[in-house]
């Protein structure tokens, strides 16, 4: 019994998180790239804020102005919700963006204008929407061979 107990008190700690983390509100006032933005908060402070669990293409990558664009249709000079996940070691707020009822980080994969940043992201549903992408080769994914932004940004670095 003290097994199921501990299971118990450990999903109940788990489906309790979210409600202890940090949330903000505003208005998107930029947008640096397309998976950056900055927020003007109540107490008019901004707030440069990294979509969490996904990476768009550089601006001189193939698809990174279309990305930013996607990001901009969908959150600039909209008010919007932040999900606070971590601070990057940039100090940007990471995080989850809502515009109404839109999951701005996953309508990005989902339109073909994001990967799923694997190595941070701890969503589930993003991987299926990025295979939907893929699949019907929506946005970048209509290119035939995609380089991923952390790849590019690899091979920027040694030239």
């Amino acid at each position: 019994m003290p097994v199921l107990r501990r299971a118990l008190l450990a999903f109940l700690l788990l489906t309790a998180l979210p409600a202890w983390a940090e949330t903000l509100t505003g208005c998107v006032v930029a947008i640096a790239d397309g998976d950056t933005l900055t927020l003007l908060t109540p107490d008019r402070r901004q707030v440069k804020v990294r979509l969490h669990g996904i990476d768009t293409p550089e601006a001189r990558q193939p698809f990174g102005n279309r990305a930013r664009q996607a990001l901009a249709d969908m959150a600039f000079q909209k008010p919007a919700r932040v999900e606070v996940q971590e601070t990057d070691r940039y100090g940007r707020t990471v995080g989850r963006v809502y515009v109404g009822a839109v999951d701005v980080n996953a309508e990005l994969v989902r339109q073909g204008m994001a990967w799923v940043y694997v190595r941070y992201n701890r969503d589930p549903a993003l991987p299926v929407l990025e295979a939907e992408a893929r699949a019907t080769r929506r946005g970048l994914w209509a290119d035939p061979r995609p380089v991923p932004p952390w790849d590019w940004r690899r091979q920027q670095r040694r030239n």
